[in-house]
């Protein structure tokens, strides 16, 4: 059972900041994958996007976030009214955007320390140029080591260098240490939950509510009801074929985590065609 979201935001919240996806189509090396996907996300709400293997979850992030891999064809991606499309990816980041990567990159010769002062202080001063000061080491040190405890992180994991040689708990962990030190105006996390036994997504979905606070809005891509367990949605998307085709409250992510997603076939079968012809088309390429 989903336990209800005690860092939900008061209705009154003068905030209204929205990360706002409209009819968002996307292609990888000129295959469709999105095909007119739309949500809002507002700062201070849990979304969970939910959907099978291959509809589409991940390219919306990446998409949002800026991989030159992912050809945005045609929508929108606007921040508060801000064309995100027309930003490069460290402008995105810069702009309060945050997303947590299903396989992170290993960066070798970089210390996670100094890789998050760097990110850290880049997020706060957008305007920063490269050369100019950092935070403070001693302002940054306090804060991270401060994190860290509150995350129950070894200290030491801040002279690993960033994801090399980490099981993929510790990738996980990295990821939530970064959100917890950048403090987004929006995280977009992609199945931190995957690959992870059940006792590390216990602690991932802890650390999670733990950080976020009330003014962070959060969409959670996952299969699995788990990682949900302290972050109640607000709001569950079903992604099936490229597109979003039901939205509903937390009841809906209980019931795709308890029966799964034939019901959504059977009441959208468009959209479960589209699915049928993009897993055919990832099949070919494979063989290929």
């Amino acid at each position: 059972m989903i336990a209800p979201n005690t860092n939900r935001t008061n209705e009154s919240m003068s905030n209204t900041e929205t990360l706002k996806i409209t009819d968002l189509h996307v292609a990888v090396e000129g295959k469709p994958i999105l095909c007119g996907a739309s949500l809002t996300l507002r700062r201070g709400e849990t979304h969970a996007l939910m959907g099978p293997n291959g509809s589409g979850k991940s390219t919306l992030g990446l998409a949002v976030m800026g991989h030159p891999a992912y050809e945005v064809t045609s929508g929108s991606v606007e921040l508060d009214g801000v064309d995100l499309l027309e930003l490069d990816p460290d402008e995105r980041a810069r702009a309060g955007v945050f997303m947590a990567f299903q396989r992170p990159m290993a960066i070798p010769g970089v210390k996670m320390a100094d890789f998050l002062r760097h990110a850290t202080t880049n997020v706060r001063q957008p305007d920063r140029k490269e050369g100019e000061e950092l935070i403070p080491m001693r302002e940054f040190r306090k804060e991270l080591r401060g994190k860290m405890e509150q995350l129950k992180i070894d200290p030491e994991f801040a002279r690993r260098y960033v994801n090399d040689g980490f099981s993929g708990g510790e990738m996980k962990r990295a990821e939530i240490l970064q959100l917890a030190m950048l403090q987004p105006k929006f995280a977009i996390l992609d199945e931190t939950d995957s690959g992870l036994d059940a006792d590390a997504v216990k602690l991932a979905s802890a650390s999670i509510a733990e950080i976020r606070g009330g003014e962070m809005g959060i969409l959670i891509i996952t299969h699995h009801e788990r990682l949900l367990e302290h972050n109640r949605p607000d709001v569950t998307h079903v992604m099936l074929g490229g597109r979003i085709v039901e939205t509903g409250g937390p009841e809906l992510a209980e019931e795709l985590h308890r029966d799964g997603f034939d019901r959504v076939r059977a009441d959208h079968p468009k959209a479960a065609a589209q699915e049928a012809e993009l897993e055919k088309l990832q099949k070919e390429e494979a063989v290929g």
